[in-house]
């Protein structure tokens, strides 16, 4: 039999309210995010575009860490608005919990008016801790890093106490152990070494360790959780999958790690090792929907032969992007990330748009979509909805965002492919040949066409917005007049 599903359960509860506060604030960041993407997409094209108003390298740097930011806050809230149901209790510590996220949320505004504000000066020890770390993804100043490590040690702890006080399903124990290595991995971005080579060691422990390892642990805790809410499925199943995602992270995303080593002077081994296990990173997550999904459909079958009603799909726009989040994650981090990260190929590669190409499909496809499928989750909670239909806005957002992100795939695929042609192949790698590649048509061509795809990316993020904000309301109403 499929588990029973339980849409209202702690409905109104004092976590999911501060669930709610933090999806806010997440998708204003990622509005953000978006914004900044096209500046500096428009920059690749014309240089001279706000040219020491708004120069490119702080259009990346807010573009990048607003990714991040809106990306955490975004987790936060999922773990919040989940912890009731899978626990059966109240989250211990609301109240601290409201307080860590007024926090954040005002250290964040004070680092972004920073960024953009104080663009050009010296690099000073104090610029370390008031300024910039200089570190991509993780440049926040170091105020704000311990400010960052006290707010996820508060969200811990009530996280903990809420699992020793309530049921500890498999579920939330991942989460638990998850959780605790998502805190503890931050810390190795946080100290300074004057070797290069050492400091760039640490900072791709946070870069790969935390980001591609524990959150996508992370994004299968949420999978589980969702697939059971939104279809009924068996918890013995998913969990199975979970558990095994947490095994292969020892394989996937510990020695996956390598093949970032050999470029900042390690071993040479370190190439064929960490290009076979990073490629394994998705797997689990997608054994989990392909046997959840075959499940449920036999379920469906046999019900409809017995003249029976099956499990319903209570909330359509999560469930389309929490089958998004499946095939992206393993495109994004797996076929896109695999291809280019093999040594043969990544000796010409590395440093290439291809990078670029992988990146973006990778956040989008294995993070941004859960995250965004958690949103509608926090939607039908919040209005207490049995059922959250899709409505044309749904549908357009969902198929321009991720029709927009494959576009700038495929066009910064092609600026990494004329890249390695000309640059690497053809002229050696020097700084003549990286402002020769870039000034050629298929390069010139290619980033025009990213820029096009983030437009057709940013009017979706529009029609998402506009349907977070309405489709509780039509569905609340709908359910009144029926």
């Amino acid at each position: 039999m499929l588990t029973s599903i339980k849409t209202n359960e702690f409905a109104g509860s004092e976590s999911k309210k501060l669930a709610m506060m933090y999806f806010r604030v997440a998708i204003i960041l990622f509005g953000a995010q978006l914004l900044m993407g096209l500046i500096a997409a428009i920059q690749f094209l014309a240089p001279g575009f706000l040219f020491e108003v708004f120069d490119f390298n702080v259009a990346r740097m807010v573009h990048i860490n607003a990714l991040v930011v809106w990306m955490l806050y975004a987790m936060i809230g999922s773990v919040y608005y989940l912890l009731p149901d899978e626990a059966g209790v109240e989250t211990v510590g609301v109240g601290l919990g409201k307080l860590a996220f007024w926090v954040l949320t005002a250290a964040v505004t004070v680092v972004v008016l920073v960024y953009i504000f104080i663009q050009v000066g010296p690099g000073k020890e104090s610029t370390i801790w008031l300024i910039n770390e200089g570190r991509e993804y993780i440049e926040a100043p170091r105020w704000a890093d311990i400010g960052i490590v006290v707010v996820v040690l508060i969200f811990y702890w009530n996280v903990f106490a809420t699992y020793m006080k309530g049921k500890q399903t498999g579920i939330l124990t991942v989460l638990v152990a998850d959780l605790l290595a998502l805190a503890g991995l931050y810390l190795a971005g946080m100290f300074f070494t004057d070797n290069i080579s050492m400091d760039q060691y640490w900072w791709w422990w946070v870069i790969h360790l935390w980001v591609e390892a524990t959150w996508e642990v992370f994004v299968g805790s949420l999978a589980a959780y969702g697939l059971i809410k939104i279809i009924g499925a068996k918890r013995e199943i998913v969990e199975m999958w979970l558990w095994i995602e947490v095994l292969m992270l020892f394989g996937s995303g510990i020695l996956g790690l390598g093949h970032h080593y050999f470029w900042i002077g390690t071993p040479e081994y370190w190439w064929e090792i960490g290009a076979l296990f990073s490629a394994l990173e998705p797997v689990p997550l997608v054994a989990m929907f392909v046997h959840v999904l075959y499940d449920w459909g036999k379920e469906q079958g046999k019900a409809k032969a017995e003249g029976k009603e099956g499990a319903v799909m209570n909330n359509g726009p999560a469930m389309a992007w929490i089958v998004t989040n499946a095939f992206g994650n393993f495109l994004g981090a797996g076929i896109w990330g695999f291809f280019h990260t093999l040594p043969q190929v990544n000796i010409y590669t590395h440093g290439t748009q291809f990078t670029a190409a992988h990146g973006h499909l990778a956040f989008f496809g294995a993070y941004a979509t859960i995250l965004i499928g958690m949103m509608y989750l926090g939607v039908q909670g919040a209005y207490g909805i049995e059922k959250l239909r899709a409505t044309f806005k749904s549908k357009m957002a969902i198929f321009l965002i991720t029709f927009g992100v494959i576009g700038m795939t495929i066009a910064l695929t092609i600026a990494g492919y004329e890249q390695v042609l000309v640059e690497r192949a053809e002229l050696g790698g020097g700084w003549s040949a990286f402002f020769t590649a870039q000034n050629l048509p298929w390069y010139v061509q290619a980033q025009m066409w990213r820029t096009i795809m983030g437009v057709v990316t940013f009017v979706g993020f529009v029609y998402l917005v506009w349907d977070l904000l309405t489709i509780g309301k039509q569905a609340k109403q709908g359910a009144k007049a029926a």
